[in-house]
């Protein structure tokens, strides 16, 4: 049975909440969803509600909802010995699958000491153990956030760590492997260049492993490059020819060894931040990010998403203040028609807020209500 079959009175039981306590949940979080229209490239509209059923065809297949497990951190990181709630990998993955999730992202491989497996499990035999547990609970292993060497050239150490994480990612069944950084926080094009460089070369790495390399974005990777005009003291760029960051990166690696992770929520951050750049000549030009643009633009190389929900602040420097999935004003149903290949897009889940000290079950709560949204979206 998937979420969309629960009862709220199922989900309060399998996560052992108090009736209210979870009605007040959803009630907080869908009256959040109440604001200003966002400033950007087209109107956004507040996405479906925890709703079931509806019609045309759904633009998340069943296969294709997962979520990054960095969403239920606390749960996986708590005492098992300590609580009735789910927790460690085994007993979040079980919890998960009775939402509906069928794939998972990884965000490390760590958990309490007294779970079961110990505190890590990131070794051979720490991935033969959470790939059991995968296998058991109907979930795949999509991604992990894990190991990029920070040397360049690469040291042999880490290399050798390197080649590790890819080992345990073919042993947890992944397709691709990734990091939840940007390649570089530089804005100046020489550093882009050396970025792309590196990530070629690892690429080829993960390449010959059998798995594609990923990188994931925040909101200052699609900020504009500085590639021109007038140099400061240090001999450096100052304006720049509206390219954006990540798309240089885009144009500089080779498409068969490096993709891209986009963050739905941040690419959205900047489309409200990064609206305007000084040009080589001095004048000041106004360009719009359109994030669903550039996936289209390249297709193939955004094998998966982070989808992650926000309501519009304007106060707070960044346009939006992040909910639980579908419970804010990006305009998912867009994006996902926009950007096609329903069954090559693999969309994760993700709130980094979602943990709470106040409510330990909060952060699988929110999980629940982000399936059931995603599960929602219809063309």
């Amino acid at each position: 049975m998937n979420i969309s079959q629960h009862t709220d009175e199922d989900l309060r039981r399998s996560l052992g909440i108090g009736r209210r306590r979870f009605l007040s949940t959803c009630t907080a979080v869908a009256a959040g969803a109440v604001a200003a229209p966002v400033l950007g490239a087209a109107p956004v509209q507040a996405a479906p509600r925890a709703a079931t059923g509806g019609n045309g065809r759904s633009l998340v297949p069943a296969d294709k909802r997962g979520i990054i497990l960095y969403t239920v951190r606390d749960a996986i990181g708590r005492d098992p010995l300590s609580t009735s709630l789910p927790s460690g990998f085994r007993g979040v993955f079980e919890q998960l699958a009775r939402f509906g999730y069928r794939q998972v992202e990884f965000a490390g491989y760590g958990q309490h000491p007294n779970a079961p497996g110990g505190a890590s499990l990131e070794s051979v035999q720490g991935a033969k153990l959470l790939r059991r547990w995968l296998d058991d609970t109907g979930l795949r292993a999509q991604g992990n956030h894990g190991f990029i060497p920070g040397s360049w050239p690469l040291t042999s150490g880490d290399l050798d760590t390197f080649k590790k994480h890819l080992e345990i990612a073919n042993i947890l069944g992944m397709a691709h492997m990734g990091t939840g950084a940007d390649p570089t926080s530089s804005r100046y094009k020489a550093d882009w260049d050396v970025a792309a460089d590196k990530w070629n070369a690892l690429g080829e790495i993960a390449r010959r492993a059998g798995l594609k390399l990923y990188t994931h974005n925040h909101d200052a990777a699609y900020d504009f490059l500085l590639d021109g005009g007038p140099l400061d003291a240090e001999g450096r760029p100052t304006r720049g020819s509206g390219i954006r960051k990540l798309e240089y990166f885009l144009s500089r690696t080779d498409p068969k060894l490096v993709w891209l992770e986009m963050d739905v929520f941040w690419a959205h951050v900047a489309q409200y931040k990064f609206r305007a750049y000084t040009a080589h000549d001095g004048s000041t030009r106004t360009n719009i990010f359109d994030p669903a643009g550039l996936v289209t633009r390249h297709e193939k190389r955004y094998p998966l998403f982070h989808a992650k929900d926000g309501v519009v602040n304007t106060t707070n420097g960044m346009g939006y203040d992040m909910v639980p999935f579908g419970t804010g004003v990006i305009d998912y149903t867009t994006f996902f028609s926009r950007v096609g290949h329903r069954n090559y897009h693999n969309p994760m889940v993700e709130q980094d807020n979602a943990p709470s000290a106040a409510d330990p079950a909060q952060s699988l709560e929110h999980a629940a209500i982000g399936y059931r949204n995603l599960a929602a979206l219809r063309r």
